[in-house]
């Protein structure tokens, strides 16, 4: 896929000066400006617009301990690379490490940290996997198995998430980056629109969210395009895992990834138009907010008196799989009382570097 979109675009600029050097032969054509350009200054306005966002945004600060989530595909490899030569060149001053998640798909995860492991050795970054099967006893593989593929995103996102946040912190991370491109974000402005879901539309086009929670997460390719990301992996022949996820066919996101597509075909720039919408909304001060708290049953940050990850894993263990689907929980909270004892045995997570014991 990367090859055929790099070539296509190569040959499209044959012959023809790039824009922004008129020295060399444009190589490409930006999927965000639609400039031809060549390679070395697509390189440069690539990495300097991430430094521009970073910088701009005061993501990090000088001595930060920073947790990279590492998948093997395309944005987090891109991601990795970037940040690690950023680092250096500009004296960030941060300790960078890779942290994977092993969901447990057969085929496929296992394939894509193999590649994640030779990341690890290509840019010298530390590489700490955490796994459904240690941290849940639960893989996606098994989940699947007993929920089916209508509903197995849901958990393996909310597993994600804590899973990651779960890691780092026994890494004792400051903060997690990860590879959320503008496409990513503009999907779930309009995913979030769609599913009436305005605590989230309110936050989701944050550069930085959970400042509240354990660990704060940046995304530092919140305005990059996919497709610039894929061709800088092209052009810079970067080792990354290309196969989808082989349960996410059903995902409802796929819908909106493909609106956007098709909006971007007809006008680049509606990407990145979505997402300044998003940024620009504004929730009525009488709508009632959910109140963050902590989930009553492990410490997590949750809105509820369990957190979704507790919410899903209890049905998964009570043989009621979908228990866990939707948005309540007073089946499962009844019992929270003998769930007291086990939290008191050390089920708890407790901010950046302190307690988190599971």
């Amino acid at each position: 896929m990367a090859e055929s979109d790099g070539g296509t675009k190569a040959k499209s600029t044959a012959g023809r000066l790039c824009v922004i050097c008129n020295q060399r032969k444009a190589a490409l054509r930006r999927p965000k400006t639609l400039e031809q350009i060549c390679k070395e200054c697509f390189y440069d306005v690539f990495e300097d617009e991430i430094h521009q966002v970073i910088v701009g945004n005061n993501l990090f600060k000088p001595g930060e301990r920073i947790a990279i989530g590492a998948s093997g595909g395309k944005d987090s490899t891109v991601l990795a690379y970037v940040l690690s030569e950023l680092n250096k060149r500009h004296n960030y001053g941060l300790d960078l490490f890779l942290l994977s998640v092993d969901e447990g798909i057969t085929g496929y995860r296992d394939d894509s940290l193999e590649t994640v492991k030779r990341n690890e050795i290509q840019y010298g970054l530390p590489l700490k996997i955490v796994s459904y099967k240690e941290l849940y006893n639960w893989t996606m593989d098994e989940i699947v198995k007993v929920i089916g593929l209508k509903n197995n995103c849901t958990f393996c996102g909310v597993f994600r998430r804590q899973a990651l946040d779960r890691g780092a912190a026994l890494m004792k991370a400051d903060k997690i980056v990860t590879g959320h491109n503008a496409d990513d974000i503009a999907e779930t402005v309009l995913l979030n629109i769609l599913r009436g879901d305005i605590a989230r539309l309110s936050r989701c086009t944050f550069i930085t969210t959970g400042e509240d929670g354990p660990i704060p997460r940046c995304k530092p390719f919140k305005y990059t395009y996919e497709k610039e990301i894929v061709m800088y992996a092209y052009f810079k022949k970067l080792d990354y895992f290309s196969t989808e996820c082989i349960y996410s066919p059903n995902a409802y996101r796929g819908f909106a990834r493909e609106f956007i597509k098709d909006l971007e075909r007809i006008r680049p720039r509606a990407i990145l138009d979505i997402i300044r919408s998003g940024e620009n909304f504004r929730i009525s001060t009488t709508t009632r907010m959910p109140e963050q708290g902590t989930c009553q049953r492990c410490g997590y940050i949750s809105s509820q008196k369990l957190c979704k990850a507790c919410v899903l894993l209890d049905g998964l263990n009570r043989g009621l799989p979908k228990l866990g689907i939707g948005r309540s929980t007073k089946n499962i909270v009844s019992g929270e009382r003998k769930d007291e004892e086990k939290k008191k045995k050390g089920l708890s997570f407790h901010g950046k570097h302190g307690n988190v014991e599971f």
